[in-house]
Parts: structure tokens; sequence; C-alpha cells
């Protein structure tokens, strides 16, 4: 692996973010987000179930949004081509343009514990979830962004990742049944499972968490050859 094309897809994409509104002010939804769960705060803290509603909303909006915009956005430019067709190597260029990623939504997430007090995540069995989940999230934007053809396009695909992963740690709140078929379905989500873990203990969310991420990462393997195929 070469450090110095890691580097140089960093710096390259640190510039975009800085130009980009969108990709700046994204993680303020999530921060605004924890001010107000805040408020909701009793004297015994937050619910765990609470807490990863904000983590959610932080891995769907920041970490698959913004590289979903990246990736997109490479190849609205017509640069995407370029730069699969590079010395770069997958890894390197999954490495490179997931440092600002992953530097935004970890400096959203600790920004968001401090302001909801959430001490409870400072554990290392979830810490060890939360690195698992963030390249869950990470894999699936970066699939997402490789497939579509401009940054307009991300939204259609964002809102689904939004609801469907992002927000499934709230889906009992919405009356169902704990028999329902669409809880028994939830409950082997990504986030449920390590709200799950959280109360439990137990090891083994992170073994179906981590499956997730190796379907959502061989997804992400198979889009990149789809594209230098495509671009040959």
């Amino acid at each position: 692996m070469n450090a110095a094309r890691v580097m140089a897809i960093f710096e390259k994409d640190l510039k975009e973010f800085t130009k980009n509104t969108t990709i700046l002010f994204t993680p303020f939804i999530t921060i605004i987000l924890a001010i107000i769960y805040s408020r909701m705060e009793t004297g015994d803290g937050l619910p765990l179930i609470v807490v990863y509603a904000i983590v959610g909303i932080t891995y769907a909006s920041v970490t698959s949004g913004v590289m979903m915009i990246l990736m997109a956005e490479e190849n609205e430019k017509k640069t995407l081509r370029g730069l699969i067709m590079s010395p770069a190597s997958y890894v390197e260029i999954l490495l490179g343009k997931s440092l600002v990623t992953a530097l935004m939504t970890f400096i959203t997430l600790i920004i968001s514990f401090i302001i909801m007090e959430s001490t409870n995540m400072i554990d290392i069995q979830q810490i060890i979830g939360l690195l698992v989940l963030f390249f869950f999230f990470l894999f699936l934007g970066i699939a997402v962004g490789l497939f579509v053809k401009s940054v307009g396009m991300t939204t259609v695909y964002l809102m689904p990742i939004m609801f469907i992963f992002g927000f499934t740690s709230m889906i009992e709140f919405l009356g169902f049944s704990p028999d329902s078929i669409v809880i028994k379905i939830t409950d082997y989500m990504p986030i449920p499972q390590l709200v799950a873990m959280g109360e439990t203990e137990s090891w083994s969310a992170i073994g179906i968490v981590l499956i997730w991420t190796i379907v959502a990462g061989l997804l992400a393997f198979v889009c990149f050859q789809k594209v230098k195929k495509d671009r040959a």
C-alpha cells in the first residue's frame, strides 16, 4: 500500500469538503438532534435506544451520505474513471476517500455523546461495535456512490438507508406487536443488535453486525469492479 497515494486522495477530498456546503453542514443535523434528545434526560441518563438513534442518524447521514456525495461527485465530474484507472488500488482509494468521512463521523459522534452525557458508550465492547457499524455504513455509501450518476441522485438512496438502517432502533415506538414479523426482522438488523448488546453484554451481536458489514463490503467491491470494467 502506497501511503502517498492515500494521502493525495485524502487531501483532494478535504479540499472538496471545505467547498461543499451540503457536506459541511451535514453533521449539524445530528448535533441539533442530540441537543433536542438531551432535553429528554430524566436523571438516569438517556435510554440506550435513544443514544443509538443518534448513532444511526450520524452513520446514515454523515458516513453513508458524505461518502455517497464524494463518490457521486467524482462520477458527475467524470474524474471517477481517472481515479479508478490510476495506479491506486481498491484499498488505497477506499482508505483515502474514507479518511475525511471517518474524521467527520467520529467528531460528530463525540460531540453528540458529550451533549447527551452518554458515558455508557465509553466501553470496549461498545467501541468495537461502533467501529464495525461504521464500516457497514461506509461500505453502503461507497456502493451507492459508485452506482449513481450524479450528486442529486444520492438523496433518493440516502432516505431508504436512513429509514431502513438508521432509524431501526426506534421501530418499536411505531406500535408494532412484539410478535410482529417487522419486529422480528428488524431485531437482526445492525443497530437493534448493538442496542441488545448494550443491554445484555452479549458479544454475539457484534458477530451479526460483522456479517452485515462483510456483505456491504462485498457489495462495494462488486460495484467498484463493475465501474472499473465499464470504464476500461
